[in-house]
C-alpha cells in the first residue's frame, strides 16, 4: 500500500517530536473550621501557594466550628474521608496527637533549616507540642478583646479615650448605656464554642479547670463561682440573650455599646459596622482582686497524611501558610495574632499594616498575658465544652444561680474524666 506523500510529510513532525513527560500532580485534602472567619485568608494563601507549587492540588473540607472538625477527624476512617492536613483548634490537638493520628513535624522543621530560620519561636511551638511530639504548628492565635461603639459611649457620657479597665467599672458603664433606652443593649459577650471565654475569668481569679493529676475537677470552688457571677451580673445589667451571630448584626446596627469577643472576628466586626459608627478596640477587662489572664485561641495545622507524597505536599502547604508571607496574609484577612516571629519582627511583612490599622494592635499587646487554651484529657473534650455552654445558657436565661450552675457542671464533667 502506498502512503500519499502529503500524509507522510504531515506525520513527520509528530513522529520526530520528543515525548514530553506530563507533570505529576499530588492532590491533598485540607480541613479547617470557621470558614466565616478563615475563608478569605485561606483563599489568599492558596492562590499564592499555587504560583509556587503548581504540582500540588488542594481540596478543601470545612466545618462550622473546631468541635465538628475534631469529630470529623476521629471518624474519618469510618466515613471514607481521607484528610491529609487539618487545622484544628489549639485545644483539640491533644486527642488527635495522643491517638497517634498526627505526624511529628520536628523532622520537617529540622530538615528545612530549623525553627529559628523558619520563624517559629519556642512559645509558638509549645502551642502544638502534644504527646511528646511536635503534633501541630500554630497558624493563627487570638485572645478576647473589647469592641466598642464610640457613638453609643459618647451618648452615655462615657469618654472613649479613657475607658475603664476592670469588670467592676464596666458593669457601671453597662447601667449608663442601658439608661439610654432606644432599644440599645449595654453589652454582649460571646462564648463561642464552649468554655474558652469563660476561662479568662476563672484563670484571672486564680482558678484552674482540673487538679494537677487531671483526675478531678478544680473549678467548683470560690474561683469558679466568682467567674460565673461576673456573667450573672452582666445579664442582670441588661445583656440580651441571643446568639453570637445575632449579636454581631445587632452591634453592626448600632444597638450594642460594648461587645466582648475574640479578636478573630475583628475583620467581620469592621465589615458589619461599616461607616455607620466609629469602631474602637480595647483590652479585655480584668476582675477585681485578680490579675488579667487570657486564654490563647486559634488553630494549628496537623499533618495526618499516611502516603509519603501527600505528607510531603501537606508539609509544603503548612510551611507556606505559617511562613512570614502566609502569616501576613492571614493577619490582614482576619484579626488574629501572627504566629511567625519573622513576620512580627521584619517590618516588610506587618510593621506597616499595624501602623496603619490600630484596631489590630489591641490583641498583639495582650500576648504577654496569654496562656494556652486548656485541653481536657481523654476523648470527651467536645462534650465537656457543651456542658459548659449549657450551664452558661442557664445563667443567660436566669434559670439558676452561679453556685448551682457551677456545681452541676462540676458533677457532669467529673463523670467524663479518664479514670487513669
Amino acid at each position: 500500500m502506498r502512503i500519499p506523500r502529503r500524509t507522510l510529510l504531515a506525520a513527520l513532525p509528530a513522529l520526530a517530536a520528543p515525548a514530553i513527560p506530563r507533570a505529576q500532580t499530588t492532590e491533598i485534602t485540607i480541613q479547617y473550621a470557621q470558614p466565616n472567619i478563615f475563608k478569605e485568608s485561606k483563599d489568599a494563601i492558596a492562590a499564592a501557594f499555587a504560583d509556587r507549587e503548581p504540582g500540588i492540588r488542594l481540596n478543601w473540607i470545612t466545618t462550622p466550628e473546631y468541635e465538628a472538625g475534631q469529630q470529623l477527624m476521629l471518624r474519618q476512617a469510618a466515613t471514607q474521608v481521607t484528610i491529609d492536613l487539618a487545622y484544628q483548634g489549639l485545644n483539640r490537638q491533644r486527642v488527635l496527637a495522643e491517638r497517634g493520628l498526627a505526624a511529628d513535624l520536628a523532622p520537617f522543621i529540622a530538615r528545612d533549616g530549623g525553627a529559628e530560620a523558619l520563624g517559629y519561636s519556642a512559645p509558638i511551638l509549645a502551642q502544638g507540642n502534644w504527646g511528646g511530639i511536635q503534633a501541630g504548628l500554630p497558624y493563627a492565635m487570638s485572645n478576647p478583646i473589647t469592641y466598642a461603639n464610640v457613638a453609643v459611649l459618647r451618648r452615655a457620657g462615657i469618654d472613649p479615650d479613657a475607658l475603664p479597665t476592670s469588670w467592676e467599672e464596666h458593669l457601671a458603664l453597662h447601667a449608663r448605656i442601658k439608661a439610654l433606652g432606644d432599644g440599645i443593649d449595654p453589652s454582649y459577650i460571646d462564648f463561642g464554642g464552649g468554655e474558652w471565654m469563660w476561662s479568662s475569668w476563672l484563670f484571672s481569679y486564680g482558678g484552674r479547670f482540673l487538679t494537677p493529676d487531671e483526675r478531678n475537677v478544680a473549678f467548683t470552688g470560690p474561683e469558679g463561682i466568682a467567674a460565673m457571677r461576673v456573667l450573672d451580673r452582666m445579664v442582670k445589667a441588661g445583656m440580651p440573650n441571643m446568639t453570637g451571630a445575632a449579636a454581631q448584626q445587632s452591634f453592626g446596627a448600632g444597638k450594642i455599646g460594648l461587645h466582648y469577643r475574640s479578636t478573630a472576628l475583628l475583620r467581620n466586626m469592621i465589615q458589619v459596622s461599616g461607616r455607620s459608627f466609629e469602631l474602637r478596640t480595647y483590652g479585655f477587662p480584668t476582675v477585681e482582686g485578680g490579675r488579667l489572664v487570657l486564654p490563647v485561641g486559634g488553630s494549628a495545622g496537623m499533618i495526618t497524611a499516611r502516603d509519603p507524597a501527600k505528607r510531603e505536599a501537606a508539609w509544603k502547604f503548612l510551611k507556606f501558610s505559617t511562613s512570614p508571607e502566609g502569616t501576613a496574609l492571614m493577619v490582614k484577612n482576619t484579626g488574629y495574632v501572627p504566629c511567625n516571629q519573622i513576620a512580627i519582627d521584619d517590618p516588610r511583612w506587618l510593621g506597616e499594616f499595624y501602623r496603619d490599622n490600630p484596631l489590630f494592635q489591641t490583641a498583639t499587646r495582650q500576648v504577654p498575658i496569654s496562656v494556652p487554651w486548656y485541653a481536657f484529657p481523654g476523648g470527651q473534650g467536645v462534650r465537656i465544652s457543651q456542658i459548659f455552654l449549657d450551664g452558661i445558657a442557664r445563667i443567660m436565661q436566669q434559670q439558676a444561680t452561679p453556685e448551682v450552675v457551677i456545681a452541676d457542671i462540676g458533677r457532669e464533667v467529673q463523670r467524663l474524666l479518664p479514670r487513669a
